[in-house]
C-alpha cells in the first residue's frame, strides 16, 4: 500500500482535506477532525486511524500495531507498516474510521457536508 492508495480512498469520502501537520505526519480530517495520521518521516510509512471501540483492543494487539501514542484513550490504533495490510482492509478501515469520526459531527455541518451517517 502507498501512500497515493491511502489519498485516494480518502479523497472518495464526502469533505476531507489533507494536511500536514507537526512537520512530518500527513492528516486526513472531515471538519477539521482528524481521521487518519500517516507518519511521513519513518521507513516503512507508518499509519494511525480510530477504530470501533469493541475492537479497540483487539486491534491494538494484532502483530504490527499498538496503541496510538496520544491517542489511544480516544480508540486510535497504531500501525508500524502500510504494508500489514492489505488493500481491502485499508478500505475497510479508512472508512469506519471517517464515519466514526463524522458520525460526531453536529447533524447540521454534516449535511453541508453531504455526510450520510
Amino acid at each position: 500500500m502507498k501512500i497515493e492508495d491511502l489519498q485516494e480512498i480518502c479523497r472518495q469520502l464526502p469533505g476531507v482535506t489533507e494536511s500536514i501537520k507537526w512537520e512530518h505526519d500527513l492528516c486526513f480530517c472531515v471538519a477539521e477532525k482528524m481521521f487518519l495520521v500517516v507518519g511521513l518521516d519513518k521507513t516503512p510509512v507508518s499509519a494511525s486511524f480510530k477504530v470501533n471501540p469493541e475492537e479497540f483492543e483487539e486491534m491494538s494487539s494484532r502483530p504490527g500495531f499498538c496503541p496510538a501514542p496520544y491517542m489511544a484513550r480516544h480508540k486510535w490504533v497504531a500501525l508500524g507498516d502500510l504494508n500489514y495490510l492489505q488493500p481491502q482492509e485499508w478500505e475497510k478501515y479508512v472508512r469506519e474510521s471517517y464515519y466514526l469520526v463524522a458520525g460526531k459531527l453536529p447533524k447540521k455541518v454534516q449535511k453541508e457536508l453531504g455526510i450520510e451517517v
